[in-house]
């Protein structure tokens, strides 16, 4: 078993934060497996130095070790731009030019009725028609969308988290209807967050997927990117969520909750782990 935690560096890491990684390394360490450590920051603007290391700091003071190498994806954009020329090749992706305003008009107009997606408001398709691949053509240097019409096939995967657990099932049809056309690459990054997810846990070798209950819906998307791309489907395991007195989801703005206060103040690793219900 090879499981990793992948956290942003874009600011402290928090109690929800503390309990991910030490689900993730206790699973791997009841199975005489792996834990790993991957760097999230393909968001250069947000990702800062001194976090990053305070995310090392903080591992170590919860007593969690990880195994090898860190990995982090700003030094894997060639891999990313790789596949996206792979897939744009093939036909299966095309340049969008619409702006977060375009698609929430599009939504608001009554005759469309957008839903919600993974991603937020699903993408009506504007820019599909317009910007189709064409054999030869270089890869733009645009936002870079999926057609997952053609993406898209009838598939399931294994699901150990508690309000999942089986084997969900995925349609091509409610990949198009509920999903649609996901952005793969960002202008300003060069890949996404499915993207480079999907990339960065076969690079690793990761056999498990530990993470937190809101991941879920995008888990779909990631199991159609593995199979496009021929790569291998780890198990997923969803875990709940560590929620304030409000019962809203702990964020990055929750310094309240960070886990440097609260060494601060004297707390030590195992009242960290009482306090996300371990």
């Amino acid at each position: 078993m090879i499981t990793r935690f992948a956290p942003s560096p874009t600011g402290p890491l928090h109690l929800g934060h503390a309990y991910a990684a030490i689900v993730a390394h206790d699973m791997a360490r009841a199975a005489g497996g792996q834990f790993l450590l991957r760097i999230e920051d393909i968001d250069r603007a947000r990702s800062k130095p001194a976090w990053e290391a305070q995310i090392y700091e903080d591992l170590r003071w919860l007593g969690l070790r990880w195994d090898g190498a860190v990995l982090r994806q700003s030094e894997r954009l060639p891999a990313y731009r790789a596949c996206l020329e792979k897939l744009w090749a093939a036909g299966l992706l095309y340049a969008c030019t619409c702006t977060r305003r375009d698609i929430e008009a599009a939504a608001s107009a009554p005759q469309e009725g957008v839903p919600l997606g993974p991603d937020g408001l699903l993408y009506p398709g504007t820019c599909r028609a317009r910007s189709a691949a064409r054999p030869g053509q270089p890869l733009p240097e645009a936002a870079l969308r999926l057609r997952m019409d053609l993406a898209a096939t009838d598939c399931a995967f294994t699901e150990t988290g508690p309000a999942h657990r089986g084997h969900p099932q995925i349609t091509r049809d409610g990949m198009i209807r509920a999903v649609g056309d996901v952005v793969l690459a960002r202008r300003e990054m060069g890949t996404s967050y499915h993207l480079a997810v999907v990339l960065d846990d076969a690079a690793q070798g990761i056999t498990h997927v530990t993470r937190g209950e809101d991941l879920f819906a995008a888990t779909a998307i990631h199991v159609t990117l593995q199979r496009l791309l021929g790569l291998a489907v780890p198990v997923y395991h969803h875990h709940g969520l560590i929620r304030d007195d409000q019962g809203k989801r702990l964020a990055k703005r929750d310094d309240a909750r960070a886990l440097a206060k609260y060494r601060a103040e004297g707390a030590t690793p195992e009242d960290i782990r009482r306090l996300v219900g371990l």
